[in-house]
């Protein structure tokens, strides 16, 4: 078989798969965190789900954080949001057009050409009407459209071997 023929076969979504499920996995990458951390993930990514029906989720497990990135297909390149969690907080980030949000409540942050961020102080911020706005005005600049007619799906994209603690130091 062919290198294309053999990546093409690894990426097939019929393919069986040995060892847990993607959605296993998050939750076990989740689990590093501290129960209040977790928690708060959960509760956003319930809520990006709810929002986002048809997003493809690309999980990546790096060195500094886990990011779970939402977009309209497999390419990172096309992500609008993601959801990172770090040690201390959760943020969502608008990663297409971040810089070009109107913001008048000033919850973004971030200086960079094109992403922006929202410290998420708990998961009911994603219900806020100025974050919900945020979110549409993300929708609406995405050049690629969530399809929400098409099932959400989950992939773990990459897992770092070294990570930072995924928990504050006593």
């Amino acid at each position: 078989m062919s290198l294309k023929k053999a990546a093409a076969a690894k990426r097939s979504p019929g393919r069986k798969r040995s060892g847990p499920s993607p959605e296993a996995q998050l939750y076990a990458f989740l689990e590093k965190y501290s129960p209040d951390i977790a928690d708060q993930a959960r509760q956003a990514l319930r809520r990006m789900r709810a929002r986002l029906p048809g997003a493809v989720e690309l999980v990546y497990d790096n060195y500094n954080a886990l990011a779970i990135g939402f977009g309209p297909s497999e390419r990172t390149s096309e992500a609008i949001f993601s959801i990172a969690l770090f040690p201390r907080w959760v943020s969502l980030f608008f990663l297409l057009d971040g810089a070009r949000l109107r913001d008048p409540e000033g919850y973004l942050e971030g200086s960079g050409n094109q992403t922006r961020h929202i410290k998420l102080r708990n998961p009911g911020m994603l219900d806020d009407p100025a974050v919900f706005n945020l979110i549409a005005q993300a929708l609406e600049l995405a050049p690629i459209a969530i399809d929400s007619s098409q099932p959400g799906r989950l992939i773990i994209q990459s897992v770092s071997a070294r990570q930072r603690p995924r928990r504050p130091a006593a």
